[in-house]
């Protein structure tokens, strides 16, 4: 067992750094870990849960870099975001709106300014790619703009003190595996546990036979205000769908927090002159 957080003992925070860090898997190098580090992972998890609840809706401005089959696009792009499955993205140029796509998590519509198209039809990875690049649920891509992740359930769930942080990893029983990989800022690697931040850096799916479903980094924490509170959020998400041989790195320029959302920001009807089109989701 470890020694308590406020063990006053050099020796006992030695012990307690030597336990996490036995096994195969390491510390990395001497020091980069906590002095009180978390040992059970489902403990990690739920920090960072926590930290990031309180988050439920963005407004922001980010630069996009998408590059998939059909090539490579850049812009700035507005967007909405609300827990846990409602996503707006208005794609700007300097002659106005080029593209806008909005789901309430069950309907999706993209109106396409550029090919004069419409589409519309159910929300699923196949047609949030129509304009993001890669292939993921609504629910999902809101999740990893807000600086958090889906997680797999778990059969079984493991952790390791490594670098400058803890990396996770959770095994599901159908044999898909996650990894999650967390940094522990300088200022508080004196801290006990509860009071540590947990940075999530990478998360990362793989498929039963060992290969990277999607990998999501993220990176440029800054802190931003809600109210009297601090949240401290990534500024660079950076999507890898490599199945699909996609990514998308979105830079943030603003975020604002919990702003009311106006009605109707995750639905919208066909613009005269564009054409309608019904789009299903691939099998």
């Amino acid at each position: 067992m470890l020694a308590s957080p406020s063990a006053p003992s050099a020796l006992a925070s030695f012990f307690a750094l030597a336990l996490v860090c036995t096994g195969a898997s390491g510390c990395g190098p001497s020091g980069a870990c906590p002095a009180y580090p978390h040992t059970l992972p489902s403990a990690a998890l739920d920090a960072h849960r926590e930290a990031r609840e309180v988050t439920r809706v963005v407004r922001a401005e980010a630069r996009v870099d998408t590059r998939g089959t059909e090539g490579r696009v850049r812009g700035t792009v507005m967007m909405f975001l609300e827990r846990p499955d409602r996503v707006r993205f208005d794609v700007l140029t300097q002659f106005g709106a080029a593209a806008i796509l909005t789901s309430d998590g069950e309907r999706f519509q993209l109106s396409d300014i550029r090919e004069n198209r419409y589409l519309e039809g159910p929300t699923c990875p196949s047609n949030i790619a129509r304009l993001l690049g890669v292939s993921l649920e609504g629910s999902e891509v809101a999740r990893f703009l807000m600086g958090d992740t889906p997680r797999l359930d778990p059969a079984e769930a493991s952790m390791a003190c490594e670098g400058d942080g803890y990396t996770v990893t959770l095994r599901a029983p159908d044999g898909r595996r996650q990894e999650l990989a967390f940094l522990v800022p300088t200022a508080d690697r004196n801290a006990p546990p509860a009071e540590q931040r947990l940075r999530l850096t990478r998360s990362e799916l793989f498929d039963t036979t060992g290969h990277t479903v999607w990998r999501v980094r993220y990176d440029d924490y800054r802190v931003v205000r809600d109210g009297d509170s601090r949240v401290e959020l990534p500024f660079v998400v950076h999507f890898e769908d490599e199945r699909h041989d996609a990514d998308t790195l979105v830079r943030f320029q603003d975020i604002a927090l919990n702003v009311e959302v106006p009605e109707g920001a995750f639905s919208q009807t066909p613009t005269p002159g564009l054409t309608s089109e019904f789009v299903a989701c691939d099998p």
